[in-house]
């Protein structure tokens, strides 16, 4: 007797390769470049992607200080955080980010798109985000991603 299951491959967490995918984001809008990135540190670009498995690839971005937003963003976008002291909420426009960590940028941005939950941080120790175009992944033989086709 066969079942449907019989037929559906499932991951293993211990049998799923990983490869090393380099990005340039100069020039790249900040959303889109973001989504691509998140679809990868998932593994949902791969036929054997599993929900219940991180699948993904690792990647390195160079070149965070060259993204790009449309629109009015750059002034209207403002990054939240608390101190958890009373009064301490802290308040850093974009355009400030962008001069001071311009590799937080498209951190957060990937972070709120992968899934809430031990996974989805295990997800972003896989993303490496560097400010010039140089990184130290050098040994690892990134092959450069081609954002057209994700």
């Amino acid at each position: 007797m066969s079942f449907a299951t019989d037929k559906c491959y499932q991951a293993k967490p211990g049998e799923v390769p990983r490869d090393w995918y380099s990005v340039d984001a100069d020039g790249q809008v900040l959303g889109r470049l973001a989504v691509k990135i998140a679809t990868v540190l998932m593994g949902k670009n791969k036929p054997t992607y599993t929900p219940h498995v991180d699948t993904g690839d690792f990647v390195v971005i160079t070149n965070a200080e060259k993204v790009k937003v449309t629109g009015r963003k750059a002034e209207a976008m403002e990054y939240d955080s608390y101190t958890y002291y009373p009064g301490g909420r802290r308040v850093i426009p974009f355009n400030e980010m962008k001069q001071k960590h311009p590799e937080r940028i498209i951190e957060f941005a990937v972070k709120r798109m992968l899934p809430k939950n031990a996974m989805g941080r295990r997800m972003m120790t896989k993303l490496k985000i560097y400010k010039g175009g140089e990184h130290p992944h050098i040994a690892q033989q990134c092959k450069t991603l081609d954002l057209s086709k994700i």
